[in-house]
């Protein structure tokens, strides 16, 4: 019998301004998230056999965002007995969709049903691991500022849903934004505080009945460094686009590529999109986005 499972959903921007570096070496940010439905890993927690947690991801070596998520719940005084966690992974990894920050996020949401823990923790723990563990521990659409780990949860967007194209490359996160700051891609202050004030508000606007985000608002800023470093980028968003989607965009720091596809019938454009590229982009996904508490853990068995 397990101690408790939990999914852990792709996380994407649907946009991404940059600003300048900070004196702790991040960049000021803001940014969109958003938690794709059907590209999940699984975590199932299980008694651990020894002394101390013990985290399995078959297929994947070196460290584990999870295990650091645990090394921090420790220290914050959890006291749940060892646990062993098996992570099986679909998210690519080094490719733009938070796949180690989505599985931390999943462990911190399943922590407290182990062994009480107050949110507070839980929320200083997310922003101490990444930005992106902070937009996952309540999985849905949220405004990221600061470095990205200020969340600010919305309300849920127009129906949509996303074309993913993986690449077969990864690209480290660093190097992005190193080559972002060597082409000169960030923002001043004030224009990314305009930004955020437009894209909040456009957001809010669209109640009670949602509208697209306006697409002028879905840009990436780190797109140029992507395809800088990797100009083999760009045939992935002119195929999105060609299939259908009413946009394409550069995932995080990438190299993964999204399409939008707005309205009620997004997901049946999205799929047929992902058929036709499928042999071009074997990892190529359809996916809806989550509303809010839809990947809460699972009942313990």
């Amino acid at each position: 019998m397990s101690a408790g499972s939990a999914q852990a959903g792709a996380k994407v921007n649907l946009c991404l301004f940059l600003g300048a570096q900070r004196d702790d070496g991040r960049h000021e940010l803001v940014t969109l998230f958003e938690t794709a439905s059907d590209l999940r890993d699984e975590l199932v927690v299980t008694p651990g056999a020894g002394s101390a947690d013990e985290v399995v991801c078959p297929g994947v070596s070196g460290p584990n965002l999870v295990a650091d998520a645990l090394a921090e719940l420790r220290a914050a005084g959890w006291s749940a007995p060892p646990i062993r966690v098996r992570i099986d992974k679909r998210i690519p990894v080094a490719a733009g969709l938070g796949g180690g920050s989505c599985d931390a996020a999943a462990i911190l949401r399943l922590a407290p049903r182990l062994s009480p823990l107050p949110m507070e923790a839980l929320n200083e723990i997310a922003a101490r691991l990444g930005a992106d563990v902070s937009s996952q521990l309540d999985p849905g659409a949220s405004v990221g500022t600061g470095a990205g780990e200020i969340v600010e949860t919305v309300s849920d967007l127009d129906r949509h849903a996303l074309l993913i194209l993986p690449q077969r490359f990864g690209l480290a996160t660093a190097e992005v934004y190193r080559e972002a700051d060597r082409l000169g891609l960030a923002r001043p202050g004030q224009e990314l505080a305009a930004l955020h004030s437009r894209l909040v508000s456009a957001i809010a606007a669209h109640r009670p009945v949602p509208e697209p985000v306006p697409e002028s608002l879905i840009v990436n800023d780190l797109q140029p460094a992507a395809l800088s470093l990797r100009p083999q980028i760009a045939p992935a968003l002119e195929l999105a686009r060609e299939v259908g989607a009413d946009q394409a965009i550069l995932c995080g720091s990438g190299p993964t590529v999204i399409g939008i596809f707005w309205g009620p019938e997004g997901l049946a454009r999205a799929r047929r999109g992902a058929e036709r590229l499928h042999s071009r982009f074997p990892g190529a996904t359809a996916s809806g986005v989550v509303g809010r508490g839809v990947l809460a853990p699972a009942p313990n068995e």
